[in-house]
């Protein structure tokens, strides 16, 4: 398959590194064009992937099109495609638009599906959550999974959990950040060297993941299973409470949200 990114900012370049990283895609299968020629190069060439000068260009050579320019220009930028996109497959990173938006703009002939990815595409640990309503077909639908899923957990939602999951898998990534850099500062505080202190947060976080994920634990088991009585960890578990941590983070998610 050949995939083209229209528009080629940090997370259309996340993805692209995760497909090339896991196989999905061979270098020269991803094209993208963007406004700025000079970066895009910097950009794709030193991979091995094409620039293009133009979406005229690029979307004739390709399979899938992923629309990643920001949003306030879709209006502007992608009914002029329309006619190009017409039997290709149409996969948008686009924040608040869903397939009913699309359709508003474009009808009802292009093949799309809207999604909301992470950042940890780029190293093969991603999610791509997924409207439930598209128009692709299964073959298409099935063709986009066997290339995305190398690279990131497919989760299909319906339309109205478009955004809160969107928001909860794509903005997490910087909350979660601050949590491995605050672990980080407390073993500095404590003797450890800063980037042994990280590496061992870093896998901690990517660890317990995987763990429930790959065993559907629920989180309190996993907490618990860790929480001896009397023992170290709880009292960290209490320290965390008294400081209001699972409320900031729920107002964090709240803030963005508007509730």
């Amino acid at each position: 398959m050949k995939i083209g990114f229209l528009g080629f900012g940090n997370m259309a370049q996340a993805m692209a590194k995760g497909l090339i990283l896991t196989e999905a895609v061979q270098p020269a299968d991803i094209y993208a064009c963007a406004k700025h020629w000079d970066k895009l190069c910097g950009n794709t060439q030193p991979q091995g992937m094409l620039p293009c000068k133009s979406a005229e260009e690029m979307i004739p050579q390709v399979d899938l099109v992923v629309i990643a320019i920001k949003p306030y220009l879709i209006p502007k930028v992608v009914p002029q495609l329309h006619d190009l996109l017409i039997g290709k497959i149409v996969i948008s990173v686009a924040a608040g638009y869903t397939y009913e938006k699309f359709s508003d703009l474009l009808g009802d002939d292009i093949h799309l599906l809207c999604t909301v990815p992470n950042t940890p595409i780029s190293v093969g640990e991603g999610i791509i959550v997924c409207e439930d309503v598209h128009s692709l077909t299964p073959e298409e639908f099935s063709a986009f999974q066997a290339v995305f899923s190398r690279a990131a957990l497919i989760q299909p939602v319906e339309s109205h959990l478009l955004s809160t999951a969107g928001t909860v898998a794509g903005c997490s990534p910087a909350f979660i950040s601050m949590f491995l850099e605050a672990l980080g500062d407390a073993g500095v505080k404590h003797g450890l060297p800063r980037a042994l202190a990280y590496r061992l947060a870093g896998q901690v976080i990517c660890g317990t993941g995987k763990l429930h994920v790959m065993t559907g634990t629920h989180p309190g088991a996993m907490k618990d299973a860790v929480c001896s009585p009397g023992g170290t960890t709880i009292r960290g578990v209490s320290a965390l409470e008294q400081h209001g941590f699972r409320a900031a983070v729920i107002d964090a998610i709240d803030a963005i949200e508007g509730k």
